[in-house]
């Protein structure tokens, strides 16, 4: 059982049903109603108040392509530009909204000692990962644009990295104190294969939706992160599989595709990172 990073949050939850505290034990999480939750083997938790449920979100292969890829330090300047991004005396709740595996608040975690984290997802295939992925973290399912299960003010830190971005649920669980940090990917990422692969390509007016969309929020920090990386045909497979062009490429002619390219194929990243406080 891995309910140590569930009891580190529990003061932080709130009930997905009624809204009231929860107290976690070694098999289920309660609330003061008695609503109850049980723990999976894996060590998350599935706290939906209602609609969604659990086994949507990431399907295996996606998670699998995911955890490959990130594991090999493709991205590992992105999660350090996050880290930095969070105020040095941060302590208290850091919430990864659709946070996958755990990769990038795992690494925020380790840089920020006094944080507790909590991995907020709909793909339970992730999740148990997430469980494990440091001793600080707690992973729970749900489906982040519904109510979260958070409590009001409860988080010095939310991290939207790649991600869908509930503005009202952020703000509600979010002080004035607390930050946002938001990861979007540019016009040039992952350029050199978003034609030959036929990948979904960024909008170049994605900043004016999201400024649109974070409008309770003023933005005091913008931050290019831009590098090249070499990557082998695994590799490039595993990068488009894990992300929202999964759903729209057939496998078959993806391998083709991707065999088609130079071995290995140099890749621009290019994302902005973001801070936000509420106005």
């Amino acid at each position: 059982m891995h309910a140590n990073g569930l009891g580190l949050v529990e003061q932080f939850l709130a009930c997905p049903v009624c809204g009231l505290a929860m107290a976690v034990d070694d098999r289920a999480v309660r609330c003061e109603r008695g609503h109850t939750f049980d723990i999976a083997r894996q060590g998350y938790v599935s706290l939906f108040g209602g609609g969604r449920r659990a086994n949507t979100g990431d399907t295996p292969a996606m998670v699998q392509a995911r955890a490959d890829f990130l594991s090999a330090g493709h991205y590992a300047p992105i999660a350090q530009a996050v880290s930095d991004a969070i105020p040095a005396d941060a302590e208290g709740l850091a919430v990864d909204l659709a946070g996958g595996t755990g990769y990038y608040l795992s690494a925020v975690l380790e840089r920020h000692p006094q944080l507790v984290g909590l991995d907020i997802d709909l793909s339970t295939y992730a999740l148990r990962r997430a469980a494990g992925a440091h001793d600080r973290l707690a992973a729970v399912a749900a489906d982040v644009w519904q109510p979260l299960p958070v409590q009001d003010a409860a988080a010095r830190v939310v991290l939207s990295i790649f991600g869908p971005r509930n503005a009202p649920e952020i703000r509600r669980i979010l002080p004035e104190t607390g930050r946002l940090i938001v990861v979007t990917p540019t016009p040039a990422h992952l350029g050199q294969l978003v034609g030959p692969l036929g990948m979904i390509a960024v909008d170049a007016l994605k900043q004016q939706r999201l400024d649109e969309q974070l409008a309770a929020f003023q933005r005091l920090s913008q931050t290019p992160v831009e590098y090249t990386v070499q990557l082998v045909h695994r590799d490039i497979l595993n990068d488009v599989l894990m992300g929202p062009s999964a759903h729209h490429v057939d496998a078959d002619a993806l391998r083709a595709a991707v065999g088609r390219l130079p071995e290995p194929t140099a890749v621009t990243i290019s994302v902005s990172v973001a801070v936000y406080a509420p106005r």
